[in-house]
């Protein structure tokens, strides 16, 4: 799959009700009415976090995201599988051949993806 370009969007919180282009969390957002899973990350949980860490941590890469979003036009690369099992698209989000996923990693707020969801309630405490 070719990697289609989007002008920029306005990104803000999603909120409750039908959802059209908004960020769900650190790697999760609507873009024009389709549910996107960025493919190469594993950001924390803020909906049912299992400690106030992965909370945090999840609250602070959902921001960032959505300041990433915001920041101006970027691409949508297909990964290995077009959706998930929960029907999201996974795409790649790049901008200048840079993946903005692999720039949450970089800073601390999301993982690489490596097939499974880690336990970030573990991973955090080994850091204090």
């Amino acid at each position: 799959m070719e990697p289609i370009t989007l002008a920029a969007a306005v990104f803000a919180l999603c909120t409750a009700g039908p959802r059209e282009t908004c960020v769900v969390d650190g790697d999760t957002f609507w873009l024009h009415g389709a549910k996107i899973r960025i493919a190469d990350i594993n950001a924390p949980e803020t909906h049912g976090a299992a400690c106030a860490a992965e909370q945090d941590l999840g609250d602070r890469a959902t921001q960032r995201l959505i300041a990433l979003l915001n920041a101006g036009p970027f691409d949508l690369a297909g990964g290995i599988k077009a959706t998930d099992r929960y029907g999201r698209q996974l795409r790649v989000v790049l901008r200048g051949n840079r993946s903005l996923g692999q720039q949450l990693v970089s800073e601390g707020l999301a993982e690489p993806w490596r097939g499974r969801r880690s336990d970030w309630c573990v991973l955090l405490a080994r850091q204090e």
